[in-house]
Order: structure tokens, then C-alpha cells, then sequence
């Protein structure tokens, strides 16, 4: 099908100009002036941002921990991604104890199938190389299966957390491989301790979620976590930064001109440590790993971000019932599940605060969404941008419509929002995935299954236009 997109205004990373898009066979084939073809579908965008589709880095879909499974399968995690005009995300498949990589990908795979609404790839979550996974098939999975980017914890003792040798092996097979190393940054073993004493002294509340999970056991990791890097030789993305503690050990490694890089997620610029202390237990509904912080990390994020400290904004979707899971926690906060919706809000809070609210310009809002979660993760420009040859993920944004955010109107299957109430002028209008519709007028067109999976290019590396059949499947 080809699709003419009239009159609107183009924003990139770096640019911002009023054009046509023309569309067919799922690329971007022109971009032009008043361009005088003939099209399946004409959208006017007349008075209309038109933008690339966003690109998530870092989900959790479907995700089995603790007993309890993530409450968005991918049907409904990607319905709320659409509707939120993020067209790409990379999932984290989380290697099983005991567990070979390519039988945790093929779990992983089996659970897109056919429920996938837009496009996704996999990062591997290492968790065992004892009796799991081995380093030689670590290294594969790059030539193999696409998968370029290996995910560490280094909290989470009990389920998930490696200890430093994992850690660091890990990192000389990137350096040898191509990847990018992913860790989770907080001191597992400092705040198992802490999570101790504090059930032993009878606090139990949702407070001492982030009570014991103090900002400098997140600063510490994050500095381990550079300094192995370096010593490895491999490329470092530390993910969900969400305070002055580790924004700090970043941007020295990155004015020293190290291969280091960041991320922060939407909450951290609005959630501040006294949600946890709602009453109800309602404190619950923030319970996500980093805890939110102190309020004043908020102007160290945002100057962050529009430093180039932080290179990207994601979102951590990992949605859980407050009613049914949540509750967990009542009378022990650590049973309380770690995770918070937001995969839906990611746009329309980033330009809402952010660009509305004077912090960041469109152009560095594109590029926190879009094109730097493309370029670090093997995705662009094939992802991230509007050029001719690129996929045609576009997002044709009115920038004056008025939303107010309520679980009631988000499509993920949270029975909460983390922004509940919220107030934003400006939201996707028409959502385009390789140039098929996916939202139009509030409404979802596409059908499940019309999403692929995506094998993406090695760190630093491009992901050419013309590899489409060779990189997808």
C-alpha cells in the first residue's frame, strides 16, 4: 500500500521542516515539497508534527519472576506502545537457571508469536553460565540470532543477580562479539543486608522499598560496572540512571571520552521517594527497582538528558495488578512486586515536561525517543528517523490536542497509571508501522501478527535499509 503524508512538520534529531512523505512497499521512498502523487492513502498532517515512530529500548513483556508474571503479554504491552506512537522496542529475555540461551530465546519467541502489534528485538538476560548457557554460546548470538546487547543484574540476589566474575566474563565476550553490555546498576549485596535489618526491626511499608535501596548503592554499581568495562575493553549502557549518585560516575567516563553510555525512564522525571508513602498501601504502585529518589534528582536527570549524559529516554514497562499482585507486599515490602506500567505515556509525558515545559527541544526529544535508542542498539537507520529508505514508522502528532492520563483510557492491562490525572496537551493521531495504519482516530486498525522480529546490527554498527529480508524473520 502507498500512503502520502501531506503538509506536516518533519522533526528529526536534526532537523525540522514542513514536507511531504511519500510511503510504499513499507520504506520511505520520497520526501519533498508539495509532492503530486497518487496514493492508496492520503493523510493530512497540515498543522501536524510529523515524527518517527519512538523506539523503546528496555521492556519486560511477559516476564515470569517471583512467582508472579508481568500482567502485558505482547498483545497488549504492544497495543499500549502503538497508542503511545513507540512503533520498535527490545524485550528482555531472561535466561532461565539451568537454562541454554537459545532455549530462553525460543520461550521468548514463542510468546510474540503471533500477538506482536509492532516490531521487537531481544536482548539476552544472563543469569547463569554455571550450568545454563555457555560464553562460546553467548558469542553467537549476534551472528545467530540477532540478539546484540547482553543484560547483567547486579541486584536482585535471591533470582537474578551475578556476581562480578559473571559479570566480567560477560564483558570480555562483548568485546570480542560486538555487543553492548546492559547492567542494572545497585549493590545486591549491601541492600540484602539492609532489606534484612529492616524486616527484622518490623518495617514493612512500602517506604522501605526505597529506604533500603539507598542512591549510593546504585553510584557504586554504576562505577563497578565502568571500571570492568574498561578494564574488558567492552561498550557499557547502564540502564533505568535515577540519580545524582550514578548520572555523576557517568559523566566523567563520558568526558574522558569512554565507551560508556545511559539511559533514564519517564517516571524518574515525576515520581519522587514520598509516593511510597501514600497511604492504603497505595505506596505500592511505585514499588520499581531503581525506587524513585529524593525530588531533587529530577533537575539532575533532565540536565542530564539534555547534556548528553543520559542518551536515551525508556520506559522499564513492567506492569503489574495493584489489585492481585501488588498486594503481594502488604505486611513485607520485599514480596512487592518491582515494576510499573508506562510503555502507553513515554511521548506524551517527554513532550508534555519536556519539550512544553522548556527542558529539551523537539529535536533532543526525537533523538532521547527515537534515534539514539535506534543507533545504540543496532536498529538504525533502518529505525529512529524519517529518510528516504528508512522503514516507514512514522507518528503524524497533533501538538494541541488535550489528554488528561487515567488508567482508564491506557491500553495496557495495569489496573493503574503512573501518571493518573496528569494534564498533557499534545498526542499521537495517526501511527504507522512500515507504513501500515496502526492507530487512527483513537481507534487500533492493524491485527495481531503484523509485527516482526528484528535481528539488529552489532554496537555501533549500521542496520542497513536494503538488509530488511536478511534481518528480519
Amino acid at each position: 500500500m502507498s500512503v502520502l503524508i501531506k503538509g506536516g512538520r518533519v522533526i528529526t534529531a536534526a532537523d525540522d521542516y514542513v514536507a511531504d512523505i511519500y510511503i510504499e512497499g513499507e520504506r520511505i521512498t520520497l520526501i519533498g515539497e508539495s509532492l503530486d502523487l497518487q496514493a492508496d492513502k492520503v493523510i493530512d498532517a497540515t498543522g501536524k508534527y510529523v515524527l518517527p515512530g519512538c523506539v523503546d529500548p528496555h521492556t519486560h513483556l511477559e516476564m515470569p519472576w517471583r512467582g508472579e508474571t508481568t500482567i502485558d503479554d505482547f498483545e497488549s504491552g504492544q497495543t499500549a506502545a502503538a497508542f503511545g506512537g513507540t512503533t520498535t522496542h527490545v524485550d528482555f529475555c531472561i535466561q532461565g537457571k539451568g537454562q541454554t540461551f537459545g532455549d530462553a530465546l525460543a520461550a521468548w519467541h514463542a510468546k510474540r508469536e503471533g500477538k506482536a502489534l509492532i516490531d521487537n528485538g531481544f536482548h539476552i538476560a544472563v543469569t547463569d553460565l554455571r550450568e545454563g548457557g555457555t560464553l562460546e554460546e553467548l558469542a553467537r548470538l549476534p551472528e545467530e540470532h540477532g540478539v546484540t546487547s547482553y543484560k547483567l543484574f547486579m541486584a536482585y540476589k535471591d533470582s537474578l543477580m551475578v556476581d562480578d566474575e559473571t559479570l566480567f566474563r560477560t564483558m570480555q565476550v562483548a568485546a570480542k562479539t560486538g555487543a553492548l553490555v546492559m547492567v542494572h546498576a545497585e549493590n545486591g549485596d549491601a541492600i540484602e543486608v539492609l532489606v534484612a535489618e529492616a524486616l527484622a526491626a518490623g518495617n514493612t511499608d512500602p517506604i522501605y522499598h526505597a529506604l533500603t535501596r539507598p542512591p549510593e548503592t546504585e553510584g557504586e554499581a554504576t562505577n563497578r560496572a565502568i571500571q570492568l568495562a574498561r578494564v574488558a575493553g567492552a561498550a557499557l549502557y547502564v540502564v533505568h540512571v535515577s540519580c545524582a549518585e550514578s548520572v555523576e560516575p557517568l559523566a566523567l567516563a563520558r568526558e574522558k571520552g569512554w565507551n560508556v553510555h545511559g539511559e533514564t525512564c519517564t517516571q524518574y522525571f515525576f515520581i519522587d521517594q514520598t509516593y511510597l508513602e501514600r497511604p492504603g498501601f497505595e505506596g505500592a504502585k511505585y514499588v520499581y527497582t531503581p525506587p524513585p529518589r529524593d525530588k531533587a534528582n529530577q533537575d539532575v536527570l533532565w540536565n542530564a538528558v539534555r547534556t548528553d549524559i543520559l542518551s536515551a529516554i525508556s520506559t522499564d514497562h513492567c506492569a503489574y495488578l495493584f489489585d492481585g499482585q501488588k498486594d503481594a507486599g502488604k505486611d513485607d515490602f520485599s514480596q512487592i512486586p518491582n515494576g510499573g506500567p508506562g510503555l502507553e505515556n513515554r511521548l506524551h509525558m517527554i513532550h508534555e515536561f519536556g519539550v512544553r515545559g522548556g527542558k529539551i527541544s523537539l529535536n533532543r526529544m526525537v533523538e532521547l525517543l527515537a534515534t539514539n535508542p535506534a543507533k545504540l542498539f543496532g536498529l538504525y537507520p533502518r529505525k529512529g528517523t524519517l529518510a528516504v529508505g528508512s522503514d516507514a514508522d512514522v507518528v503524524v502528532f497533533d501538538p494541541d490536542k488535550q489528554l488528561t492520563i487515567s488508567a482508564a483510557t491506557h491500553h495496557s492491562r495495569s489496573d493503574y497509571n503512573l501518571y493518573e490525572g496528569t494534564e498533557v496537551t499534545g498526542s499521537p493521531e495517526v501511527v504507522l508501522l512500515r507504513g501500515n495504519v496502526l492507530v487512527e482516530n483513537g481507534q487500533l486498525v492493524a491485527k495481531p501478527g503484523i509485527g516482526r522480529f528484528i535481528k539488529r546490527a552489532r554496537f555501533g554498527e549500521e542496520l542497513k535499509p536494503e538488509a530488511l529480508a536478511a534481518a528480519s524473520a
